[in-house]
């Protein structure tokens, strides 16, 4: 049996080239975050109207001061009402 040391040395540069090219790809390539039309739509119409804004403004001074009270039946009334389809 003849052993070639040349041969083996060739195989493992392919290998090597093989795999520096893989690298240079993956390091050429970059994550890359698309946001449609219809999003950037919804995102402009998210404002917040100031009525709402004082509400939130008034149950966080609520929560804060620990005068907020749950209305449970309410609550679950509510719930009843979105799951009862």
């Amino acid at each position: 049996m003849k052993i070639n040391p040349a041969h083996s040395i060739q195989q493992y540069r392919k290998l090597q080239e093989t795999q520096q090219k893989v690298d240079q790809n993956k390091i050429n390539q970059s994550d890359k975050v698309q946001i449609s039309e219809a999003a950037k739509k919804m995102a402009e119409g998210s404002e917040i109207s100031p009525e709402r804004q004082e509400r939130v403004n008034e149950v966080k001074q609520q929560i804060e001061n620990g005068t907020y009270k749950v209305n449970h039946q309410e609550v679950a009334r509510k719930l009843y009402e979105f799951w009862d389809l």
